[in-house]
């Protein structure tokens, strides 16, 4: 599946690849029926895969024939397949490649906020927290939304403490679009967009955003948002672009939801990694908190994405299906972490604005070193992401161009056409993170001046 291939002029002029959509990510692809050899049974898969496939605690007797049931998924999610974070994560250390695709930092977070959590544990605060969440976390999360938009919140019924951000985005879906409705996303979007909106059976629309500024072409969003229009997903800062939506654009998308009676579910989580202006959320503007549902998590911003702690912020109203969704998904999420993340949100703007100090010179290093290694580096205002166009090294598409970076090269970097509805639009595009410490930056720039040729 994601066997890695050089540059040739057969490759690039010749066969067509598969999109990454149809091959890359389809690593269960199995007969459903065959009686299979043993041995040729893992050869269907990726060979990064074969050590993984199970068989059984103790080989049979005879090897020859060994019956392989096909796997079984819902029909909604058949094409969806492993997520290429996961597959891009097993690449890097099958091929000992320095990991800048991925999005989680390689360095702990703030030590004040882990001794929160270890605090919490030795106090006994272990069993099933409140629903949607420890009160001392729900103030702190109103507090801080006070701050950063000057919206007053109430902490009891307007704030849901989820397992994460990804789980405040399944529970907004799954809680507030019904099968049919039409939802409208700015291509690229983080894959769990898709295949939640799928899982609630929404009529999925796109508008891309293209490079170099990936700037929302506002004539095409007119045509497309009406009053068929469920809701909107947005995402700002961005992610994989690093593009921070403009107030000029997010007027726009405001008088059109009013328009239209249109809801907006806006994912911040990179909100304090803004680093050319500040970041407005949606919400604060005229006429949008009572149709916009903010969702946020403290994994980004505190380097603890482990903890999986994040919030949904939304008006009673849109707040009761976020509630009822997130009651069966996971009811509850780490009640020591819970009150350290509390902590965390009460600290002073000291640590924000050194965090963000911090991440601007890992985004030079990294930048720098791209443009030097030969790549077209687009802008990137915010999140710890900078997207470039991997073109100039001859390959195909960013598939092509990935799989050749991890295994003969030895850094890992995200193909983008995963995050469109149509890949085509993706394939030039290649995502790196910064969000990691200045040496392995360095070396990840080192090899690839090294190895990669024009």
């Amino acid at each position: 599946m994601l066997g890695l291939v050089k540059p040739s002029s057969n490759f690039r002029h010749g066969n067509e690849m598969l999109t990454l959509r149809t091959r890359a990510l389809n690593i269960f692809t199995i007969p459903t029926t065959t009686t299979l050899n043993h041995s040729f049974r893992k050869s269907r898969f990726p060979s990064f895969m074969a050590s993984a496939i199970s068989t059984t605690s103790e080989e049979p007797t005879t090897k020859n024939f060994v019956v392989q049931h096909p796997v079984q998924v819902a029909k909604r999610l058949e094409k969806f397949k492993t997520t290429i974070f996961t597959q891009m994560s097993m690449l890097a250390i099958k091929h000992g490649a320095i990991n800048l695709g991925q999005g989680f930092p390689n360095f702990d977070g703030p030590e004040f906020v882990k001794d929160a959590a270890i605090q919490a544990i030795k106090e006994g605060k272990n069993q099933y927290a409140r629903g949607y969440g420890v009160p001392d976390l729900n103030s702190a999360v109103a507090a801080r939304f006070k701050k950063d938009s000057g919206l007053v919140v109430d902490p009891e019924k307007e704030v849901t403490i989820t397992s994460g951000c990804t789980e405040a985005i399944a529970a907004t879906m799954l809680g507030l679009i019904n099968p049919g409705d039409e939802v409208i996303l700015f291509a690229p979007f983080y894959d769990s967009y898709e295949a939640t909106l799928s899982m609630a059976g929404a009529n999925i629309k796109s508008i891309t955003l293209r490079p170099p500024n990936f700037s929302v072409p506002i004539d095409e969003f007119k045509s497309i948002i009406s009053k068929n229009t469920r809701a909107i997903l947005l995402n700002t800062p961005h992610n994989p672009t690093g593009k921070m939506f403009s107030r000029e654009e997010l007027e726009t998308i405001t008088s059109l939801c009013i328009e239209n009676d249109v809801l907006v579910f806006s994912d911040e989580v990179y909100d304090k990694l803004a680093f050319e202006e500040d970041h407005i959320s949606i919400a604060s503007l005229p006429g949008m908190y009572e149709r916009t549902v903010t969702m946020n998590s403290l994994g980004k911003t505190f380097s603890v994405t482990g903890w999986k702690i994040g919030w949904a912020i939304a008006p009673p109203h849109l707040t009761w299906g976020v509630r009822q969704a997130h009651s069966y998904l996971t009811f509850a999420t780490s009640t020591p972490m819970q009150f350290a993340a509390a902590e965390a949100l009460r600290t002073s703007e000291t640590y924000y604005e050194e965090m963000k100090k911090d991440y601007m010179h890992k985004k030079e290093i990294l930048v720098e070193g791209l443009k030097d290694v030969g790549f077209v580096v687009h802008p990137s205002s915010g999140t710890y992401f900078v997207i470039v166009d991997h073109t100039p090294f001859g390959f195909e598409n960013d598939v092509a161009f990935c799989e050749y970076l991890i295994k003969e090269v030895g850094v890992v970097a995200i193909p983008t056409s995963v995050f469109y509805l149509n890949p085509e639009d993706g394939k030039n595009l290649v995502r790196f993170t910064f969000c990691k410490d200045g040496d392995t930056l360095r070396a990840a720039v080192e090899r690839m001046k090294a190895k990669l040729r024009k």
